[in-house]
């Protein structure tokens, strides 16, 4: 149950039971009470106030009080004048029917079974068929914790209306919540006819009955398998049982499906495009690679054909970066795929092809100029969208700093800056130079730069803004720049992938300032180094002792992060990455990191185990 609700209700000395208490104090009623009326026993909560406390009260007023006082009677047990209560209220109302159900659950209470049958069923029937008014008795009855009298509901007004279609998802919830999850199974596919056109509602109705129970999934497959078979022509089942499969992790499962389907339907690839996405985003890029080799041996001819060889080449392209080791066989293949493919197809130049093409030129087979010269062929191709242009002269910039010409980066940066003086694009151009002078020490500078960008449009410029400027800040002792200025040219050696100089350097610094502020972001930098060589437990260990030993200074949290992401991404231990992200919500409730965290806590709750 529901912690807020249950404080709630103690306080106000309540019980669960009625539609018309739920609708006069505006809250969701609590439906934790068992649906079956020979089930039924009073909610244990000791009420604070007593129903002699309301008589005069009742008497004086009665309306305002009636929900209330009936439920302070229940809980006292006096039933009889909870009975003549609900009955006067009838009087009252002019007989308003709803009140059955208050009748009725006073009688269950008493252990008066057929009688609250009797009271349920009165209201039944005066069902006609009318969608509004069924939709207010089955809510009635599910806000007094009448689950199955709210199914009884929906299915008399199926049977008077014939419309099954309608009534199917509201059923599949609460067969499910009854337990009877073959009925919601039933409800959910006849759904998927209705739901056709927004099959992601489907999709998320079922996260929410399946959860990361794989007995509960195996049992769905099944019967979308039995689905299929009678109507094997229903695209939307083939969908659904594609997301099944992925839920599972089992993509050749889903990949097979889907080839059946765009084959069956000429779809031309569409649909294993689509699973093509799924499986990238999911980092499944294996799998989204022989989604698109599918495509591709469609042929030339058809309208995906030249989106599939550049998405190809892009998952190629991420198995590389999520490789523990650079293979350098791996990236000259690869290289020489991107080369014949931007010589068949010149106007894929003007692409994020040609973007990932440089880095893997620069980052991963160490060859900056090369990157610099495709990115430069890219800014005359014709046609180029402006926004393409500005962020290929920031990447190109960046190289420039790889190779060690800083006028040019910063010539570069000033360009983006000058061009996106109002985009976003403007913005990160005008960090880039900020970091560049901090890298060379002109901090004050670098300093007036960031006090700017402190203001940023975008959060993640802002953060970095505001976190550099207090770098600089805090870590000069009595006007002398020296430790900054050498922990700024580390970073720049670090940035130029000169690894062994930049740890010398940040020696440097521990062995002649031992006690320096600095000492937590020199731990950081090893701890990046050490993710940057995929040496995991290196890099935990330096990230540990910042939390242990520096918690409260500012890398604090980026260092929890830092953890749960390790332990997340590439330990792939779920039960250590969902306790640092715990931590992180428990230790640091201010940080820019929280509401990442919560997200990735709540996927690795809801993960579905294969």
């Amino acid at each position: 149950m529901n912690i807020v609700k249950l404080v709630l209700l103690g306080a106000l000395g309540l019980f669960t039971g009625s539609h018309l208490f739920a609708q006069h104090v505006g809250i969701e009623m609590v439906t934790d009470v068992p649906a079956d009326t020979s089930k039924k026993a009073p909610v244990e909560i000791a009420p604070i106030k007593t129903a002699a406390s309301f008589t005069d009260l009742y008497k004086k007023n009665p309306d305002s009080v009636y929900a209330e006082y009936l439920h302070l009677l229940i809980g006292e047990k006096q039933y009889k004048t909870a009975e003549k209560v609900v009955e006067a209220q009838k009087a009252r109302t002019n007989q308003d029917p709803f009140l059955h159900i208050d009748l009725g659950d006073v009688y269950a209470w008493e252990k008066k079974y057929d009688k609250a049958k009797q009271q349920y069923d009165s209201l039944l029937q005066i069902m006609t068929g009318d969608d509004g008014l069924t939709q207010r008795i089955a809510k009635a009855f599910m806000e007094s914790g009448n689950d199955d009298y709210a199914v009884r509901t929906f299915e008399k007004g199926v049977s008077m209306t014939n419309a099954m279609y309608y009534y199917c998802m509201p059923l599949a919830r609460l067969y499910d919540k009854c337990g009877r999850l073959d009925k919601a199974i039933e409800m959910v596919l006849i759904g998927v006819q209705s739901q056709g056109g927004n099959i992601e509602t489907v999709k998320a109705q079922l996260l929410e009955m399946l959860g990361n129970d794989p007995d509960k999934l195996r049992q769905m497959q099944r019967g979308v398998v039995k689905k299929i078979n009678d109507d094997p022509n229903n695209v939307y089942y083939a969908e659904l049982l594609t997301w099944i499969y992925t839920q599972k992790n089992d993509w050749d499962g889903a990949l097979v499906q889907i080839e059946a389907v765009d084959e069956r339907n000429k779809e031309n690839g569409r649909r294993l495009m689509s699973l093509a996405g799924l499986a990238m985003n999911a980092k499944q890029f294996d799998a989204a690679g022989k989604a698109f080799d599918d495509v591709i041996a469609q042929g030339k001819d058809l309208p995906h054909y030249l989106e599939a060889r550049a998405g190809k080449l892009s998952a190629a392209f991420e198995v590389i970066k999520n490789d523990s080791v650079i293979r350098a066989t791996a990236v000259n293949d690869l290289i020489k795929l991107y080369d014949s493919f931007l010589i068949e197809y010149p106007n894929r130049y003007t692409t994020q092809t040609v973007s990932d093409y440089a880095m893997l030129e620069a980052q991963y087979a160490g060859n900056a100029a090369k990157a610099i010269e495709i990115l430069q062929r890219s800014l005359i191709e014709p046609g180029i969208r402006q926004n393409m242009v500005g962020a290929f002269k920031l990447q190109m910039g960046d190289y420039y700093v790889l190779t060690g010409q800083l006028w040019d980066a910063s010539l570069t940066y000033s360009q983006v800056d000058k061009e996106f003086k109002q985009d976003v694009l403007g913005e990160d151009a005008r960090f880039r130079n900020a970091k560049l002078a901090y890298y060379r020490g002109d901090f004050v500078w670098a300093q007036r730069q960031l006090s700017i960008l402190k203001a940023s449009t975008s959060e993640l410029i802002a953060n970095d803004a505001l976190y550099l400027s207090v770098q600089i800040t805090e870590n000069v002792e009595d006007s002398n720049y020296v430790p900054l200025e050498r922990f700024a040219y580390a970073g720049l050696l670090l940035f130029q992938n000169k690894d062994k100089e930049a740890e010398a350097l940040l020696d440097s610094i521990n062995i002649a300032f031992p006690k320096h502020p600095l000492n937590d972001d020199i731990i950081m930098a090893r701890a990046e180094l050490a993710l940057k060589h995929h040496d995991y437990n290196k890099a935990l260990a330096h990230l540990k002792t910042i939390y242990e030993k520096y918690g409260q200074d500012v890398l604090g949290d980026d260092a929890v992060f830092k953890i749960a992401e390790v332990y997340q991404n590439n330990l792939h231990q779920s039960d250590q990455a969902k306790h640092y992200y715990e931590q992180l919500i428990i230790d640091y409730p201010g940080s820019t990191y929280i509401q990442t965290a919560r997200q990735r806590l709540a996927e690795l709750n809801a993960a579905v185990l294969p």
